[in-house]
């Protein structure tokens, strides 16, 4: 399965550590070797850079690791192929552009015969895989809502979130469905089998990184006002870290987490992964 990667802060925050240790999974430490991307929100804009190489490998990743890019919304991605080919079309984060807002999407997991969910709307996949057709899906099931509701605000996160939820409950019975979505406004994160998160804030302490030789003390940088949400397939850090039960359905803004819903995984596809069972089998203990 592939990595996901997200952060939310409530300042302008210089990514690239969490980059280093992230993109050190895609070949290195662990065998994500088909692609990878990165998106960096700055203001109302969006910067996306995707690369069918390895993140270890690749010219691009190396460039971003050194490159000062601030941003209070990061959606990060390593992939491993399940469905397409090693292919820019098929790298996440995907993009889309609806009501004023830039859409970015990254999914870890596998949908079976998705086709059979097809929503109307103006959203088509570009690539061939199943994680940008539900990424699709989900815009169209936006766009309907604000098509629908003509004094519908983008910038109301709160709808937004119920529309995600109800789309994240016609998508689940398709197979494993762990993603990170935002608009550059908040963080949507979704726990299918595996995601965990820590929020670092005032006082600071250091961080050491999982897969590299690299600490960071967060004190020496941070201030009163700095709040941060990491959001990642697997801790990055050796900070505590929350796991996340599936089926949860988190909201971040500003590094906070604002809102929690529970979107059950159906039976038949925890039972499809190993990894869920032993995860529920330790919280049931």
């Amino acid at each position: 399965m592939c990595q996901l990667l997200a952060l939310s802060c409530a300042e302008p925050t210089d990514v690239s550590f969490s980059l280093t240790g992230f993109a050190a999974r895609g070949g290195l430490t662990d065998h994500h070797v088909d692609g990878w991307g990165v998106a960096f929100y700055e203001e109302r804009a969006c910067r996306v850079f995707v690369d069918e190489r390895p993140a270890y490998q690749s010219p691009v990743a190396e460039f971003l690791k050194s490159y000062p890019i601030k941003s209070r919304n990061v959606v990060a991605h390593i992939r491993k192929a399940t469905q397409g080919g090693a292919r820019v079309e098929n790298c996440h984060p995907f993009m889309r552009e609806l009501r004023g807002q830039q859409w970015v999407f990254a999914h870890n997991g596998d949908l079976k015969s998705i086709d059979a969910l097809a929503e109307p709307g103006p959203f088509a996949p570009v690539g061939s895989t199943d994680s940008e057709a539900a990424f699709c899906f989900i815009m169209n099931r936006l766009y309907a809502h604000f098509s629908t509701h003509a004094d519908a605000d983008p910038d109301d996160i709160d709808a937004v979130f119920d529309v995600i939820e109800q789309a994240t409950r016609m998508l689940n019975p398709f197979g494993i469905f762990n993603f990170v979505l935002s608009n550059g406004k908040a963080q949507f994160a979704y726990c299918s089998t595996r995601l965990s998160y820590v929020i670092r804030h005032w006082p600071f302490s250091s961080a050491r990184l999982v897969d590299g030789d690299l600490t960071v003390d967060f004190a020496e940088r941070g201030t009163p006002a700095d709040r941060t949400a990491v959001i990642a397939t697997t801790p990055l850090t050796d900070e505590v870290w929350t796991t996340c039960k599936p089926g949860d359905l988190l909201m971040f803004r500003s590094g906070a987490l604002l809102r929690r819903a529970h979107v059950p995984v159906p039976a038949e596809v925890l039972a499809t992964s190993k990894y869920a069972l032993s995860e529920l089998s330790a919280v049931a203990a």
